[in-house]
């Protein structure tokens, strides 16, 4: 829960920081770095006895994370906080079909209800975008391009989580993404040097370290459907933020589209019976 309410305060941040977005998602991870290095290197693993294979996956899994975090963070800056949230992790729907694909299964009765509902929500929340401006439009967009890199991340994750523990993964995944990210956000947004270091700091400490932490630490102890149903606490508080801070509120068919895809969350990470 807490990992869940901290994620979701990331994108305040995001809009309080007084650089681009690419920058604002380059210095989440720059300054997270050091802490998950740190922690990664207690976890006892050597990074020198990896193989190959392992290497690549990880830096795969980071240059996922860096279109994820690109994507994500131009879309908080144009969709209203509560669609970026929901959108940004639509990327379980695609991990789930991943999963299907791996085990040549087709979806499960609880899977399809809740890829059917993630439709209609989605469609329902795309459609009062489109009808509010063509940029809350390109936002909404934006984050569910963020999702589906979410999704490549995750899966490029899940084949190097085979040998090598959660710590290094993320760390080396982490300076994978700064890297591809710095390059970008100079050449597309020019200056990234921040005046204020505030929002940045808790950005990356909040979300990279602490939200991703405790989010990795649940996923590993608690079941899937605790986990889905935990996530729930993510776009209730990015839409409180959202009502509070901006003032955007949430009319009856945003409420009902946000609760179909929040339903179809905890749906599609719900196990068969047996």
């Amino acid at each position: 829960m807490l990992g869940n309410v901290v994620l979701a305060i990331g994108p305040w941040f995001v809009r309080m920081a007084d650089v681009g977005p690419l920058a604002s998602g380059f210095w989440r991870l720059a300054l997270a770095i050091p802490f998950l290095w740190l922690i990664a290197l207690r976890s006892g693993q050597r990074f020198n006895a990896l193989p190959p294979r392992l290497w690549r996956a990880t830096i795969l899994a980071g240059g996922f994370f860096a279109l994820d975090l690109g994507f994500w963070h131009v879309g908080i800056l144009h969709a209203k906080l509560a669609n970026a949230t929901l959108f940004g992790n639509i990327s379980s729907f695609f991990f789930a079909g991943y999963g299907f694909l791996v085990a040549r299964t087709l979806p499960g009765r609880w899977q399809a209800l809740a890829i059917a509902l993630a439709l209609v929500g989605t469609t329902l929340l795309l459609g009062r975008s489109y009808q509010l401006s063509a940029d809350r439009l390109a936002g909404d967009l934006c984050c569910l391009a963020a999702g589906l890199s979410y999704a490549g991340y995750m899966i490029a994750v899940d084949r190097a989580r085979a040998t090598l523990g959660t710590w290094p993964t993320l760390a080396i995944a982490t300076v994978a993404a700064a890297a591809l990210l710095l390059p970008t956000a100079v050449l597309i947004e020019g200056s990234i040097w921040p005046h204020h270091w505030g929002p940045l700091l808790a950005l990356a400490i909040g979300s990279q370290v602490v939200g991703q932490g405790l989010l990795v630490y649940a996923i590993g102890t608690l079941p899937p459907l605790v986990v889905g149903l935990a996530l729930l606490t993510q776009p209730l508080v990015a839409a409180a933020i959202g009502w509070g801070v901006y003032g955007e509120r949430l009319t009856p068919l945003d409420i009902v589209g946000a609760l179909l895809i929040a339903t179809a969350l905890v749906l599609v990470r719900r196990r068969p019976a047996g």
